[in-house]
């Protein structure tokens, strides 16, 4: 197709997968316009109504800042642009039963009036088709790197969270877990990694005597979180609300055993016992004797990692997820770059 045809897809916000997407050759397939912040991605698209461009819109959001991306979406839905929301994080439950009548109804109405609601776990396509019944709503796996395996698999005692550090995403319990666990596994750390309120969880550390086991990363990129895995025994995400957290992924397809909380998508990527251990949220009793079991018996941590980075593969790499993002493209009325080599096909059997 001629170029000056083409319709041309802007993509919204960032997200973990955008970088998957960029390096698994996306933004080399497909026209696609990405603006990470907002503001000037509002005037791309003003300017393009104006003209009368034809354009597709994937807008990635969250809760955070929800009202803010739908505030940046709101004159492409009412001039009947196709738009795929693709959901990330959890809490939206939460978030919807928090707001008032006429926000719920917004809420309803961005759903359904979207060309497709992407989201990573079967759990939050229930909800969403149980509250915006005419929402057009699509699982599609959260596409994750697989990075070659550290050749030591030797690591130190060190577990691992990352995340918000809030209490609904369990560090207190874990902190208390670590506690318990500490008179078996004397030489244990906890490393933290994540923004949050650092003082409230270091002030706690230091009431339950274990300030000295406890570190602080903040945030991290990419090469940062590489190298925790590198180093981590175990990573522990004793979260009471989540979908299907990007890095419980991550450390999974590092080989990284993992101790997480049943709750939202989790289930539907761990195999309770063979490619991680699930518990109840709350349950710090068992949090610390999984944990203490994964720090203890390394063979069979190394075990779990390994079961857990095969299965992920399966699901989770780019070969298997781009493909079902491509098709709603296309059915957007977005063309493919010409002469763009397509993606490769996964091969199921090589990855077994």
């Amino acid at each position: 197709m001629d170029a000056k045809t083409t319709t041309r897809l802007v993509m919204l916000g960032s997200a973990p997968a955008v970088a998957v997407y960029r390096e698994h050759g996306l933004f080399k397939r497909w026209p696609i316009d990405h603006f990470a912040m907002r503001w000037p991605a509002l005037r791309h698209m003003a300017s393009a109504l104006a003209q009368r461009q034809s354009f597709a819109v994937h807008a990635h959001m969250s809760t955070q800042g929800f009202w803010r991306d739908a505030a940046l979406l709101a004159p492409a839905l009412a001039a009947r642009v196709p738009v795929l929301v693709q959901l990330h994080g959890g809490g939206y439950e939460r978030f919807y039963d928090d707001c008032d009548p006429a926000a719920r109804a917004l809420i309803r109405m961005i759903f359904e009036r979207a060309a497709c609601v992407v989201v990573s776990c079967e759990a939050l396509r229930a909800w969403i088709r149980g509250t915006a019944r005419n929402a057009h709503v699509k699982t599609i796996p959260t596409p994750v790197s697989f990075e070659p395996l550290a050749k030591d698999p030797c690591r130190p005692n060190l577990v691992l969270f990352l995340g918000h550090l809030q209490a609904d995403k369990g560090i207190f319990d874990l902190l208390e877990a670590v506690a318990a666990l500490r008179h078996d596994v004397p030489e244990m750390r906890l490393v933290c990694a994540g923004h949050g309120n650092r003082i409230a969880v270091a002030r706690y550390a230091e009431r339950l005597g274990i300030a000295e086991a406890v570190k602080f990363t903040g945030w991290v990129g990419p090469s940062g979180k590489r190298a925790l895995f590198e180093s981590a025994a175990v990573l522990a995400a004793p979260a009471y609300d989540a979908a299907l957290p990007v890095s419980l992924l991550e450390a999974m397809a590092a080989g990284v055993p993992v101790v997480a909380s049943a709750v939202g998508g989790i289930p539907e990527v761990i195999v309770d016992g063979v490619t991680g251990v699930l518990i109840a949220p709350g349950d710090n009793a068992s949090l610390a004797r999984h944990l203490t079991r994964l720090l203890t018996d390394r063979a069979a941590g190394q075990r779990m990692g390994s079961a857990a980075r095969d299965s992920l593969r399966l699901r989770f790499s780019p070969e298997r997820a781009l493909p079902m993002l491509e098709e709603l493209y296309a059915g957007a009325g977005v063309h493919a770059l010409p002469e763009q080599a397509p993606l490769p096909k996964f091969d199921l059997k090589e990855a077994a």
